[in-house]
């Protein structure tokens, strides 16, 4: 078991940026790819990002890249999302998961386990 918690958002205006941070605990967390997924209302649940076991490969949905960084520090158990420039579009709930495989697998259906999620809502 893997446990996931999410921390960092809240409300910001558009431009602005956030952090987010996920918190591990459970089995060994260098052994799992980790990724963040978001979803809004009435939307389903999308690939944002992804980093593999050492952090050294990383992925992004088109929509975020140049503006998001994702991050881990496996000493620490954490996995981190910058998120700069933000638009009203990224509103939504962000969610950390995880996934028990050495490549950076961008499908929900290879993530095993999931945290509850942290809102953020960026205004206009």
């Amino acid at each position: 078991q893997v446990q996931l918690v999410e921390s960092g958002g809240g409300l910001v205006q558009a431009g602005g940026s956030l952090r987010l941070s996920c918190a591990a605990s459970g089995r060994t967390f260098s052994y799992y790819a980790m990724g963040w997924f978001r979803q809004a209302p009435g939307n389903e649940r999308e690939f944002v990002a992804v980093i593999n076991w050492s952090g050294g490969i990383t992925y992004y949905a088109d929509s975020v890249t140049g503006r998001f960084t994702i991050s881990r520090d496996n000493a620490k158990n954490m996995v981190y999302l910058q998120m700069n420039s933000l638009k009203p579009e990224d509103t939504a709930s962000y969610y950390c998961a995880a996934a028990h495989t050495t490549s950076t697998v961008r499908s929900s259906d290879n993530y095993d386990y999931w945290g509850q999620g942290t809102q953020v809502t960026v205004s206009s």
